[in-house]
């Protein structure tokens, strides 16, 4: 019986034993690293926006037609995350950071030279690829070194930090618009990711478990060099509940796009605000609200978990985690959505500017206390294939986000803001619905089609 006993004990022990490979200062420093190439595509991404009416001015364009920058930087991003993602699981993690990072370096030199606007999407095509992983990829590398009910939390940090992206960024790339040129920025872009290539390949180890990547079960003599299909991530939309926290995340994601995209030609135009210096820095607080919004919902999402799990007696119940992410997709995103249209339709001068501030804050607080349970979540429920779980959920909302944004402004040019976002907080409605939905059902959508999901004892 003692026998039995041990060897039942003795894969628990030995799987809990791969998360002690890292001293806790040394997961802590993988976080950081992993958090500034996450930030990375999320900076690049906003330090473009504040740019956009001098970009065009400069290429002898519409704001519109340069706003198809951010649909192509979308759409890259979706399928070099999947691709990275699909060689991470094979080949690991730290190859990918350090192939991807110098195609960012020369798509930020591309983009710098830029003449014409083909030029300009097909080197923002490049820069987006190479900064694809930085979130998909990160989450993986919390997965590998975090056990389940540290995890929400970790992850909430390492979504802190990357989020100082759009925290920085359109302050940062409206200040350089203003005293100087948008191509300067991008040439700074460049030299900054040569600085993270360099760190990385000096301090970051590889995180994959071990005997666990692809390329460790080739045997001897056989060729390590594989193809990997980029589009594996996708069967796992099989699944409907990796499908449906996709959507709600995409729903949830597309509001901020919504208030986000246009605020040169909302809060700029209503308040009369020309600087681009000014303009960049109305970014500020809903980067503050992510930074402040992450940790929280990453807390309470760990909070969550265990205090169900004691409820249900010690069983394990996944979608468990979703409940932290009811309220963001409930309360604060539709609210502070409707305030925004109701404030730049009504409400004039430095009074009604503050409050759109203040929206922007709620908004920014909101979208991760719905979107980091989420990604938490997907780590969860696919373990062993987390880097790529999270890069379908990404790809997929940034495949439907690139369609989606370039008609942002049209909508607003069309139907107003007020209208505009009353139709996204409907969206962020429908979001919270499905949450709940997956909430209720989770084990009958999960017996629906088995992909491969983490039980309680391998996560």
């Amino acid at each position: 019986m003692a026998g039995e006993s041990l060897s039942e004990t003795s894969p628990l022990l030995e799987h809990a034993l791969v998360y002690q490979r890292f001293s806790r200062r040394m997961k802590w420093v993988i976080v950081a690293l992993v958090a500034w190439c996450g930030l990375m595509p999320l900076f690049v991404a906003g330090a473009f926006m504040p740019s956009i009416p001098q970009i065009a001015e400069d290429l002898d364009t519409t704001g519109s037609i340069v706003s198809l920058a951010v649909s192509v930087h979308i759409f890259s991003t979706s399928i070099g995350a999947l691709s990275g993602a699909a060689y991470s699981t094979f080949y690991g993690r730290r190859i990918v950071y350090l192939v991807m990072l110098p195609l960012f370096c020369i798509g930020s030199f591309g983009v710098a030279r830029s003449a014409s606007v083909p030029e300009l999407l097909t080197w923002r095509f490049v820069q987006a690829f190479g900064t694809s992983p930085g979130l998909s990829l990160g989450a993986g590398v919390i997965g590998d070194i975090f056990q389940l009910e540290e995890r929400g939390t970790a992850m909430g940090v390492f979504f802190s930090a990357s989020l100082l992206g759009p925290a920085l960024a359109p302050p940062v790339g409206g200040f350089f618009t203003q005293y100087s040129t948008w191509r300067v920025l991008q040439l700074v872009l460049g030299i900054t990711g040569c600085g993270i290539f360099a760190l990385i390949s000096m301090f970051f180890p590889e995180t994959s478990h071990p005997g666990s990547r692809g390329i460790d079960k080739i045997p001897d003599g056989q060729s390590k060099i594989v193809f990997v299909n980029p589009m594996r991530p996708i069967a796992l939309f099989r699944s409907p509940n990796l499908f449906l926290v996709s959507l709600s995340g995409f729903l949830v994601l597309l509001t901020d796009y919504i208030l986000l995209v246009p605020l040169a030609y909302t809060i700029g135009a209503r308040y009369h605000i020309t600087s681009t210096a000014i303009i960049g820095a109305c970014f500020l607080p809903s980067g503050l609200g992510n930074m402040i919004g992450a940790p929280l919902a990453g807390r309470l999402s760990d909070r969550v978990v265990v205090a169900w799990r004691a409820r249900r007696g010690g069983k394990w119940y996944p979608e468990d985690r979703l409940r932290a992410a009811i309220y963001g997709a409930l309360i604060f995103i539709p609210l502070s959505m409707l305030g925004f249209g109701l404030l730049i339709e009504y409400v004039p001068g430095m009074f009604g500017l503050i409050l759109t501030l203040v929206c922007l804050f709620v908004h920014g607080v909101g979208i991760d206390i719905a979107l980091s349970p989420s990604a938490a979540y997907t780590v969860d429920v696919m373990h062993s294939r987390s880097a790529e779980a999270m890069a379908a959920m990404m790809g997929l909302r940034a495949l439907m986000l690139s369609v989606c944004v370039s008609g942002v402004l049209p909508a607003i040019e069309t139907f107003g803001v007020l209208s505009t976002n009353s139709a996204a907080a409907l969206m962020s409605w429908v979001a919270c619905l499905i949450l709940w939905l997956m909430i209720q059902f989770g084990t009958e959508l999960r017996a629906w089609v088995d992909v491969g999901y983490s039980t309680a004892e391998n996560n």
